[in-house]
């Protein structure tokens, strides 16, 4: 049933609109020009000498007010911005010292979801089924099956670095929406939200560590071992970003294919495993 309707899946949009959403948080959004990538919307701005200079950054925990996202739960909100603070560490300890975030630092990094549309769960449902199903036909290559591009969920963030005086040095606008043939389908409204924060760590991480657009030219960045390990669950490079727990691993990956949600196979911050 799932293939003859891939005809009409195929004129059906095959990713979800990015919409940029301008909050309150960041300090200043003077100087902010447009910087798109394929399918990601973002403004930002970087002042690359002053970034270049520092050494040291430490990271508050990501803002997620319940009004920007109504339709999810305060755990689902939780597991969102917390998986933010995580990338964010995990990206920037290629580059920088993490400290604590009571700890005096050059940058220090703030960021808040402004905008978290809601993924539709029965459609990623029957996507995951179908995916989950095609791996059992017999064929010599593997069968991609497209999610149902319907309720694709998408995300917008922003986020600045500023130095102990409170002057901003980088500033980011970001908005991405999930895609039909490359976003995981799991059965929870956070599901493309929660995949997506970890896209925007990388991508302000990126801009941060290089003090330029992360959407313009093109480089392939090998990761460190530290951070491979750190992605896989392992213990990250720096204790400090032991506070916003470890990533999922394992468990993450078997989840996604099985389409669980992630706060299934997530354990969220260091502070919610020890209630």
């Amino acid at each position: 049933m799932f293939l003859a309707a891939l005809p009409i899946l195929a004129v059906l949009p095959g990713c979800a609109t990015p919409t940029l959403v301008q909050g309150n948080a960041l300090s200043s959004y003077e100087g902010l020009k447009q910087s798109d990538g394929k399918i990601t919307k973002s403004r930002l701005q970087v002042k690359k000498e002053q970034v270049a200079a520092a050494k040291t950054v430490n990271i508050a925990p990501t803002a997620f007010p319940p009004h920007v996202a109504p339709a999810l739960t305060h755990e689902q909100r939780v597991l969102v911005a917390n998986t933010v603070s995580r990338a964010l560490c995990i990206n920037l300890s290629d580059r920088f010292k993490v400290v604590s975030p009571d700890q005096r630092a050059d940058l220090t990094v703030r960021a808040a979801i402004t905008r978290a549309a809601p993924t539709d769960e029965v459609a990623a449902g029957v996507s995951a089924a179908a995916s989950l199903g095609s791996s059992f036909v017999d064929t010599s290559v593997p069968i991609p099956v497209p999610r149902i591009p319907v309720g694709l969920g998408d995300l917008s963030i922003e986020a600045e670095a500023v130095d102990p005086a409170g002057r901003q040095q980088a500033a980011m606008i970001w908005g991405r929406g999930a895609t039909a043939f490359f976003s995981t389908p799991r059965v929870s409204k956070a599901s493309d939200a929660y995949d997506l924060a970890r896209d925007f760590g990388d991508d302000f991480a990126k801009m941060l560590n290089k003090g330029e657009s992360p959407f313009e030219g093109f480089s392939i960045d090998i990761p460190s071992l530290e951070k491979v390990g750190s992605n896989i669950g392992l213990a990250p490079k720096y204790a400090a970003c032991e506070t916003y727990g470890r990533a999922p691993g394992i468990a993450g990956l078997v989840g996604g294919k099985l389409g669980l949600p992630p706060e299934w196979t997530d354990d969220g911050p260091a502070a919610t495993r020890a209630q």
